[in-house]
Parts: structure tokens; C-alpha cells; sequence
């Protein structure tokens, strides 16, 4: 719930029982007014996501690791951008050279800084107006109209959301960890072509819209009829992006506290038997971002996910992204991140799993490859 005085426009309050994603800490002198309001009358934002590349230049093969700039995007795991590549050189003879070579002609002292990443050098003039949603106005059609020509369709996501919300309605917020994932996705673009995919927790859908752009189906799953609706609208917004690959996003219910895909047909989002059939004949990747945050759904998402893998034809690689956030407790009297602890305890839980049918491995991924997305890579991720 979102309490603005007209005095104080500029810095809307948020009440003390809603959780507010950190991707949308508003900017300062900046508006946002809401596009509408959701079933349940909570304010709906439309913001824009902006590619640090144009997309153009990654839907075909022979760019996909050039950009227009002539940096090189890098497909391989543990490979450097060239700026990278230039300030290692610099250190090398840097090192070979002696320590005369880090003055400069006035005698000033030299400090070489360590190699950056594509999304610190695409990224530092941005400041910390990360992102900041549309000003739109309720009832007007064509009202992002006039931002659609500072941003070209091919590097913009466009995604409804809310900015705050009871806990229970976080997913219909934007999270870190779904850019995180979405630029792995973009990062190993060859890795996911032409499969057959489930987003589980998929909340605004931005994720399985990225995936989208890649993969031949998706299949992006949540709870909540309002939810759902949001995600619908939302890969509708950007089914302009997954059509030059011939992508497919499907928005489903999937509840993980239930052991059985919703059938009934009168039931909004459900599942008919052969979008089943197919999951299970040729769905190959399993992904979710930022789900972890409360223990009995952690403990529900793990359970989904063992009876899901189970009933696959084929072996399968479950990607989770998440922010490790630390809070303050009572109990503990101490800093603490106890969703992340939780989470650890049943991924190795899943590993140490004695099944003669299936066996799970763990394998943490590195968080150094290219930034495809516009938002702040905190250490946390």
C-alpha cells in the first residue's frame, strides 16, 4: 500500500507491513505514478529494463560475441572481455618493468585497478539511477509511446509491477537474483537454444521472457490467479522479443504446496494433459530466482522439484538464483541470513539423497560472467 501526499510526491512512504524490492528504490525528483490498479487494488508500474547491448546484435549467430562497440562477448566460462584482457596486459609489464613504470612523467603515483567487467565499464556513468519506472498515466493506451523513441523495441524489456507489497505478493515485485539468472541465460545463450523449459516462482515473468528469446518453450509457473495475470500480460508485452527465435512462453499454475499439476479446465492457468506430457517427454531445464525467503516454501520448492525430476524422460539441470540477505535477529541476537541457511540445508540435503533412480550434484556457478541487464551486481548475489 502505497501512501503519497500531494505535498510529498517526490518520496512516497511505504507502511511498515510491505516489503519493497531494492530494484525499485525510487530515484530522487523522480514520479511514479501507477498504470492501474490490479484486482486487489494494489498500484501496478510498468518499468523499463534496458539492455546494455541492442539485442539486434545477439539474435544472430555471427554477432553473438561482437557488439557494436567491437568489445567481444565472451560464450566460454572464465574467458575476459578485451578491456579486461588490455588491463591485464598493462599489469603484466607493469610487472616486468619495474616499479619506476607506476609513476607517471610528473612523478604521481600509478595505481593499475583490477580487471573490470563488461558491466562496470557499461555501467559507471549510470550512477545509482539504476532503474526508475515510466511516468504513465492511468487510462492512456499509447502512453509509453513517446519513451519507445529513446528505447528501441530490441533492447528494452518492458515489465508490470508492483513497488510494494504484503509478503505473501512479493512475487509480483522485481528481483536481483531474476537479472542474474536472465544474464546467465544471455551469457550461455547456446547452452539453452531449442530446449523445453520450467520457471518455477516465475512472479513477473522476466526471467522465462529471456529465456524466451532462447529457448523453444517455456513454461513459467507461479501461484495466485492476479499473479498470473500480471506474467500473462507481461510476456505479452515482450513477444516481440522471443518471436525472431520462434520462443514460446506458456504461463501456468504450479502450486508447490500440492502434489498434483491443476487440471481442472475451469481453472485459470491450468494444465491440460498434453502440456504435461510434454514437460515431462522434453523439458531438460529447471530454473527459479529469489524464492528462498521463507522456510516452509523453501521446504515445498525442494519437494516439487524431486517429484518433478523424477517423472522427466530425460537428465535435467536446475539452475537457482538467489540473494543472500542478511538480517538482523532477536533470536540470535546477531546478523544473520537464515532463509540462505535454510536453502543450503536442503540443497545438500537434495545431494546426499540416497536414490536408486536419480542422483542430484551441486555445482556453484561464478558470478563473472557479462552483464547483459541494467542493475546494480551487488556481492550478495
Amino acid at each position: 500500500m502505497v501512501d503519497v501526499t500531494e505535498k510529498e510526491m517526490d518520496n512516497p512512504t511505504f507502511s511498515s507491513d510491505t516489503v519493497l524490492s531494492d530494484v525499485h528504490l525510487h530515484c530522487p525528483n523522480k514520479r511514479h505514478l501507477m498504470v492501474r490498479l490490479n484486482a486487489v487494488g494494489q498500484p501496478v508500474f510498468l518499468s523499463y529494463f534496458k539492455f546494455l547491448w541492442n539485442r539486434e546484435d545477439l539474435a544472430s549467430e555471427k554477432h553473438v560475441r561482437e557488439v557494436t562497440t567491437g568489445r567481444e562477448h565472451q560464450n566460454r566460462s572464465g574467458e575476459l572481455c578485451d578491456k579486461d584482457r588490455s588491463n591485464l596486459k598493462k599489469e603484466r609489464e607493469l610487472n616486468s618493468e619495474g616499479v619506476e613504470a607506476l609513476l607517471d612523467a610528473d612523478g604521481d603515483l600509478e595505481v593499475v585497478r583490477r580487471p573490470r567487467s563488461a558491466s562496470d565499464l557499461e555501467a559507471e556513468d549510470l550512477l545509482r539511477d539504476i532503474v526508475c519506472p515510466v511516468i504513465l498515466m492511468k487510462g492512456r493506451e499509447d502512453a509509453f509511446e513517446d519513451e519507445e523513441q529513446e528505447c528501441t523495441c530490441s533492447d528494452v524489456v518492458k515489465i508490470e509491477h508492483t513497488m510494494a507489497t504484503p509478503l505473501e505478493d512479493v512475487g509480483k515485485q522485481v528481483w536481483r537474483a531474476a537479472f542474474l539468472l536472465a544474464d546467465y541465460i544471455l551469457f550461455k545463450r547456446d547452452t539453452f537454444r531449442c530446449c523445453s523449459v520450467l520457471e518455477l516462482g516465475g512472479g513477473t515473468g522476466i526471467t522465462s521472457i529471456i529465456m524466451g528469446t532462447v529457448a523453444k518453450r517455456v513454461y513459467c509457473t507461479d501461484v495466485g490467479g492476479d499473479l498470473l495475470a500480471m506474467c500473462e500480460r507481461n510476456v505479452a508485452l515482450n513477444k516481440h522479443l522471443m518471436e525472431p527465435e520462434g520462443g514460446e512462453v506458456k504461463v501456468k499454475e504450479l502450486d508447490w504446496l500440492k502434489d498434483e499439476f491443476c487440471t481442472d479446465p475451469e481453472v485459470p492457468y491450468s494444465w491440460s494433459e498434453e502440456e504435461i506430457a510434454d514437460l515431462h517427454d522434453h523439458c531438460s531445464v529447471i530454473m527459479a530466482a529469489d524464492v528462498f525467503y521463507d522456510d516452509d516454501l523453501t521446504d515445498a520448492l525442494f519437494r516439487t522439484l524431486h517429484r518433478i525430476t523424477h517423472n522427466l524422460r530425460n537428465s535435467c539441470t536446475v539452475y537457482l538464483a538467489l540473494e543472500k540477505r542478511l538480517n538482523f535477529t532477536l533470536r540470535h541476537m546477531d546478523v544473520t541470513c537464515e532463509a540462505y541457511s535454510h536453502f543450503r540445508n536442503n540443497l545438500n540435503d537434495l545431494e546426499n539423497l540416497q536414490d536408486r533412480e536419480i542422483k542430484y550434484t551441486v555445482e556453484p556457478i561464478k558470478v563473472d560472467f557479462c552483464q547483459f541487464l541494467i542493475y546494480e551486481r551487488i556481492e550478495q548475489l
